[in-house]
C-alpha cells in the first residue's frame, strides 16, 4: 500500500510551480524590481552583507522572482589581522546561480518538524506524549516530563546547545544528550537546537529509520525536491573559514559540508542542521504547505495537520517575526532563518512565499544582522498590498 506521501488520497492534483511574471502572480512589478535590486546590492562592494545570494518569490503557483547575485565562492581564507577575506582571483571564483545549493542550517528544523507532524497524523506519535515514553534512557528529559509538543514549540526549557563537537566519540555525545536536564522554566519559549536533536531520536526510535531517510521518503522525494539532501554537497555555496578562536573547531574553508559544528560532529545528519537545498526546491516546499500539504499528485500532510504546523504557537516554524519577515509579519506568516544566512517566509493569508538564501558567513561568521531579511519581507509585502 502506498504511503501517505506517495498518494494523492483521491484528490485532484494541485498546480505545480511555474515561471511567470509579477503581473501574472498578482504582484507589483515595481516592488519586485526593487526587491531584486536590493538583493543584488547586498552582495556588492568590498565588504558585502553576503558574498552571494539567491531570492525566489511568488504567489500561488507562479514564481515571479528567481534571481542570483554575487559569488558562491569568493574567498580562499579569512585574514584575522586585516579582518577581511582573502579574495580569490575573479577567474577562480564561482558565480552564484539560482540552482546553487546552500547549507540550510536551522531551516533543517522545519523538515524535522514536518516529519514529526507526519507521524502525529499517522497516530504513531502523540503530540502531548512524554519523550520518556519513547526514550526512557534519556533519563533527564524523562524525569522532567518533557513532551513532544514542548520540543516542537521550543518550550522544554532545554538550553540552546551543548558542546557535542568537543566530545571524544558518539558514545560520549549520546551520554551528554541523555543526561541533559531542562535548565529553563517549562512552557516558556527558549529556542534550542537540543529540542530538535531529541525529536530526531524520538522519530528514529518510533519508525526504526534514520532522519535522512524520513525526510527523503516523506518530504523531498514525493515533492520532487531533487536538490534537497543532507550533505556532503560538493557544489554548494561556501561558508566559513572555520578556525579557532572565532569558531568552535579548526576545519578550514568549508564548502559542501555542514557548517554547524554539532551537526558535523554527529556525522552531518541532525535534527537541527545538516540539510542543503536550493531556492527553487524551497519554493516547492513553501508551495506544498500553502496548498494544504499537497503538490501536484503528492500529499505530504493533510490540511488539518498543516494548520496544526502553522497555527500559533507554531510547530518548528516561527510565526509573525518582524526581525526577518518585515511587514509580512503580523498576518499569520510563518518561516525560519538559518545561521548561515538562509531564510524563508510563507504567508497563507496572501498565498505568497519568499526564499532568501545567502552565504553571509563566507569567509567568517558575523554578528547576526536580520535587517536585510526584514527589508526583503517588507518589500514582498508591498508587492502584494502596494506601497
Amino acid at each position: 500500500m502506498p504511503s501517505l506521501a506517495e498518494r494523492g488520497g483521491g484528490e485532484l492534483s494541485t498546480p505545480k510551480l511555474r515561471g511567470g511574471t509579477p503581473e501574472r502572480a498578482g504582484l507589483d512589478p515595481v516592488e519586485t524590481g526593487h526587491l531584486i535590486r536590493e538583493v543584488r546590492a547586498l552582495t556588492a562592494g568590498d565588504r558585502p552583507w553576503a558574498a552571494g545570494a539567491v531570492v525566489v518569490a511568488g504567489r500561488g503557483p507562479v514564481v515571479a522572482v528567481a534571481e542570483a547575485a554575487g559569488w558562491a565562492v569568493r574567498y580562499t581564507a579569512y585574514d584575522p589581522q586585516r579582518d577581511a577575506g582573502v579574495e580569490l582571483p575573479e577567474t577562480a571564483r564561482v558565480p552564484m546561480t539560482v540552482d546553487t545549493p546552500f547549507d540550510l542550517a536551522s531551516l533543517t528544523k522545519l523538515f524535522t518538524s514536518v516529519a514529526a507532524v507526519q507521524q502525529i497524523e499517522r497516530g504513531t506519535l502523540g503530540i502531548d506524549a512524554r519523550v520518556g515514553a519513547y526514550l526512557p534512557e534519556f533519563r533527564a528529559a524523562a524525569r522532567h516530563g518533557v513532551t513532544v509538543r514542548q520540543l516542537l514549540t521550543h518550550t522544554s526549557g532545554l538550553r540552546p546547545e551543548l558542546p557535542l563537537y568537543d566530545c571524544a566519540d558518539d558514545a560520549e555525545r549520546l551520554a551528554l544528550l541523555r543526561a541533559e536536564p531542562p535548565t529553563g522554566e517549562p512552557g516558556v519559549h527558549r529556542y534550542s537546537d537540543l529540542n530538535m536533536l531529541l525529536l530526531q531520536h524520538v522519530l528514529e526510535r518510533i519508525t526504526g529509520r534514520s532522519l535522512d531517510a524520513l525526510v527523503r521518503d516523506g518530504i523531498t522525494r514525493p515533492l520532487g525536491m531533487t536538490a534537497t539532501r543532507f550533505g556532503p554537497c560538493p557544489g554548494a555555496a561556501a561558508t566559513e573559514d572555520q578556525r579557532r578562536p572565532w569558531a568552535k573547531a579548526d576545519r578550514g574553508m568549508l564548502r559542501g559540508v555542514v557548517h554547524d559544528e554539532n551537526a558535523w560532529a554527529l556525522g552531518g545528519v541532525a535534527g537541527h542542521a545538516g540539510l542543503f537545498s536550493t531556492g527553487r526546491d524551497l519554493a516547492v516546499f513553501c508551495r506544498a504547505l500553502l496548498a494544504g500539504g499537497a503538490y501536484g499528485p503528492a500529499r505530504i500532510l493533510g490540511p488539518d495537520f498543516v494548520d496544526l504546523l502553522l497555527s500559533p504557537p507554531g510547530l518548528g516554524f516561527a510565526l509573525d517575526q518582524p526581525r526577518f519577515m518585515g511587514a509580512l509579519a503580523g498576518r499569520g506568516a510563518a518561516g525560519h532563518t538559518g545561521f548561515t544566512g538562509t531564510s524563508l517566509v510563507l504567508d497563507p493569508a496572501t498565498d505568497t512565499f519568499l526564499v532568501l538564501l545567502a552565504n553571509t558567513v563566507h569567509p567568517r561568521r558575523k554578528p547576526p544582522n536580520s535587517a536585510p531579511r526584514a527589508a526583503a519581507g517588507s518589500r514582498m509585502a508591498r508587492a502584494v498590498w502596494g506601497p
